[in-house]
């Protein structure tokens, strides 16, 4: 599985309906189990933005597909980082040479 960094705001029509975030935010979960991957973790954040999530799914494809489902719906809008592990990361600094 692949790691992501999801960074999340809300639209206007996302913080008009704040109350209703909670339960948007099980659907997401769903969304996201449904195509395979999972929500690590979630964090309501002070800052540039509204959230952030830490995702796992199997391909960019996948990511893709629920960021864009996501973004339909009119609530938030999201900015998606693919994450490199601590090993993975060592691996590409050590194949520098």
């Amino acid at each position: 599985m692949t790691t992501y960094i999801v960074l999340i705001n809300w639209t206007d029509q996302g913080i008009r309906n704040v109350r209703d975030s909670a339960k948007r935010l099980d659907a997401a979960k769903k969304l996201l189990g449904d195509m395979g991957g999972s929500f690590q973790n979630f964090f309501l954040t002070l800052g540039d933005h509204d959230m952030v999530a830490v995702c796992e799914a199997p391909d960019d494809a996948v990511m893709a597909r629920f960021g864009l489902s996501l973004g339909m719906a009119g609530n938030v809008r999201t900015k998606t980082l693919k994450a490199f592990p601590e090993a993975a990361y060592r691996e590409i600094i050590g194949s520098l040479g």
